[in-house]
């Protein structure tokens, strides 16, 4: 948790006597026990008054799903991609038959064999002539 292991814990130990002295050091000690008990009242705290916020829900949260370090990059990117290719390659007959235009002269229930739409039309890029000025609008900026 701290990344402090045993051999290292007992330098300390032994340091801390050795700097603080036999006679102080039951005061540290007891200081030091009060201020964990003060943190974990602190935690315990805030937790309640999360719960109390939020709600019941707050306790059907799978927070192990929501640890970052789970996260694979190359899998989600694979998803994502999966995602729209399934999208992309939905057969053409689950889409909706467009309207037939007004003023149409087809009798009702009478089944003909859709045209295909060909896409609306692109305006092409109109470029500037040397000199002119580029268009702008006052309001945008």
């Amino acid at each position: 948790m701290i990344g402090i292991n045993g051999y290292e814990l007992l330098v300390l130990a032994i340091l801390a006597v050795v700097v603080l002295g036999p006679e102080r050091l039951p005061e540290y000690a007891s200081q030091l026990a009060r201020l964990i008990r003060e943190l974990r009242r602190m935690a315990t705290g805030a937790r309640d008054q999360l719960r109390e916020e939020v709600g019941p829900e707050i306790d059907e949260v799978d927070w192990r799903k929501l640890d970052p370090r789970q996260y694979d990059p190359r899998r989600i990117i694979k998803e994502a991609l999966l995602d729209d290719f399934e999208d992309a390659v939905k057969p053409v007959s689950a889409r909706p038959a467009p309207a037939a235009p007004r003023g149409s002269t087809r009798a009702p229930g009478a089944e003909t064999a859709a045209a295909p739409t060909s896409p609306p039309a692109v305006k092409p890029l109109m470029r500037l002539q040397t000199g002119d000025k580029a268009p702008f609008d006052s309001e945008a900026t």
